[in-house]
């Protein structure tokens, strides 16, 4: 993806969700032709897969994705169409709603640190600890003073797995217009498979759409660190959005220049011993 650059929150600088454009695709010449998408995409799961083995096998690093985003954007579409093209032996997919009794009545970070990842690992954080910068602070769930101290309690703990586990961290912020939000509730309305997804509170949300993108302009702005960089991604287009948020995970585990640990055993003797134990039954079979 050569859009990177584009979509990346540089630390420190100001973000305005509510100029961006949530239906762009490329900058001009380099759209992708609709019959070269989906070959596109499953070319770079395809990447995303191998490098994903490597750092399995390597038990090095670990990576950390975050997907947050406005109702309908397509936080579950990344997991299908995107997070599915890893080995689930070494990736887990967690999701966060409202807090329960017990998690509420410890920190905010309590039910989330068990779930970042081991080394060797990939988690998904399909909704995660940014809920209560966003959420929290559009429906005023707690004081202004709580929710506000809570940027730099993140970025230190996101500075804490990236430096005592080798944890590389990427964070979408998934947008989508509020004109496309509402087709693809309707869109659900009328789709047997997704009704389940349905809820009132979908539509109550939509109330407080400016809300959250001014939410979201703040979290960006104050947590989008070198370590831990938001990138935010346009999602009136699904295909675009998922090769774009591919194309990121791709490139950035290329980045770290991934390799198969060498073997811990002597490949010589168990080939002699591989081939003893062939002659053998051969030499049986012809008996």
């Amino acid at each position: 993806m050569n859009d990177i650059k584009t979509l990346i929150v540089e630390p420190g600088a100001k973000v305005h969700l509510e100029q961006f454009d949530p239906a762009y695709t490329g900058e001009p010449g380099q759209e992708i032709a609709h019959a070269d998408r989906a070959p596109a995409l499953e070319s770079v799961k395809a990447r995303i897969g191998a490098l994903q083995r490597k750092m399995y096998g390597d038990n090095a690093h670990s990576l950390l994705i975050v997907l947050q985003g406005l109702d309908a954007a397509g936080k579950d579409g990344v997991c299908w169409h995107v997070i599915s093209g890893m080995d689930p032996q070494g990736c887990r997919v967690q999701g966060f709603k409202a807090p329960t009794a017990v998690e509420a009545a410890h920190d905010f970070l309590w039910r989330i640190h068990p779930h970042a990842p081991a080394k060797g690992e990939v988690a998904v954080f399909n909704r995660s600890h940014y809920e209560d910068v966003l959420v929290t602070r559009v429906h005023k769930l707690v004081p202004r003073k709580v929710w506000e101290r809570r940027y730099d309690l993140i970025n230190e703990w996101e500075r804490l797995l990236h430096i005592e586990n080798g944890t590389t961290i990427l964070k979408f912020c998934l947008v989508v217009s509020k004109e496309e939000q509402l087709k693809r509730f309707a869109e659900r309305l009328e789709d047997p498979d997704r009704q389940w997804k349905i809820s009132d509170s979908d539509y109550r949300e939509r109330e407080f759409f400016d809300d959250y993108l001014a939410a979201f302009n703040e979290a960006l702005e104050r947590t989008s660190t070198p370590h831990a960089p938001w990138f935010t991604i346009p999602c009136d287009h699904k295909w675009f959005r998922n090769l774009a948020v591919a194309g990121i995970i791709a490139d950035t585990l290329d980045a770290l220049h991934l390799e198969y640990p060498e073997p811990t055993v002597d490949l010589d003797r168990i080939r002699r011993e591989y081939h003893a134990a062939q002659s053998k039954e051969n030499a049986g079979g012809k008996g």
